[in-house]
């Protein structure tokens, strides 16, 4: 499994933000290239980066940086108001290995499928935000302020021959609080969709939550602010990602 460190961009400096409200920052520092740093020289090969600003204006997209964090040689994971064509080869042209598309992914899935055909499954994760509602996972919208009726469920199967291979998943009511992930819906996925590699977002607290979702099947887990909380060191949690 890959432990994707996770670093979060709002006007230039590293934050986490609770539960998605940005009303609610922590902030960690001014300077996220020396913070991807250090999570490489820890070990990290690749690592998870959310444009914040650019989420909540796609015209402050924080390009610069992200171009810095990818020349300190990881392999960068990255989104954040992702809406066009543009956006997504704007970033692939950073040397960006994935790009993150979201709200999107859940309300035009004909165009980010053709995205998946023109710029490859490995090049393309998509981000769904879900809540648990009456027994399903319900998808989250415009910054988790918008509940949909689309489950889970539908969102994949929409996707259905489009050759998605990446995609995270967070349960909004986990995440930035260090509540513990929710194990379930892991399970769950990776056993219904098992072509799928799936990363697990939201809720990491310990070493003991990165071997539960490893056992649970994904492929990929990310921590933020856990590792910013220091509950434990990078190098510990890369030990407990592996497998077995």
């Amino acid at each position: 499994m890959i432990l994707y460190p996770a670093i979060d961009l709002l006007d230039g400096r590293v934050v986490r933000l609770h539960k998605g409200e940005f009303d609610a920052v922590t902030d960690y520092g001014d300077d996220p290239v020396a913070v991807a740093e250090k999570f490489g020289e820890a070990g990290a090969s690749w690592i998870h980066v959310v444009d914040l600003s650019g989420a909540r204006d796609g015209r402050r997209r924080q390009s610069d940086t992200i171009r810095d964090i990818c020349r300190t040689g990881l392999r960068v994971q990255t989104g954040g108001g992702v809406r066009s064509s543009e956006d997504v080869e704007d970033l692939l042209a950073m040397d960006v290995e994935r790009v993150i598309v979201g709200s999107l992914a859940v309300t035009e899935p004909e165009k980010v499928s053709g995205w998946l055909a023109r710029y490859g499954s490995e090049h393309i994760t998509l981000a769904l935000d879900v809540r648990a509602v009456g027994g399903q996972y319900r998808l989250a919208l415009k910054g988790w302020t918008d509940l949909a009726d689309t489950t889970l469920d539908d969102v994949v199967r929409a996707y259905d021959g489009a050759k998605l291979r990446h995609a995270l998943v967070t349960d909004i009511g986990r995440d930035g609080d260090l509540s513990g992930p929710n194990v379930g819906l892991y399970c769950y996925i990776s056993a219904q969709f098992p072509d799928i590699a799936w990363q697990a977002s939201g809720g990491i607290s310990s070493l003991e939550d990165i071997t539960a979702v490893r056992d649970a099947g994904v492929a990929g887990a990310i921590s933020g602010k856990a590792l910013y909380e220091g509950r434990f060191s990078l190098a510990e949690a890369l030990i407990c990602s592996q497998d077995g």
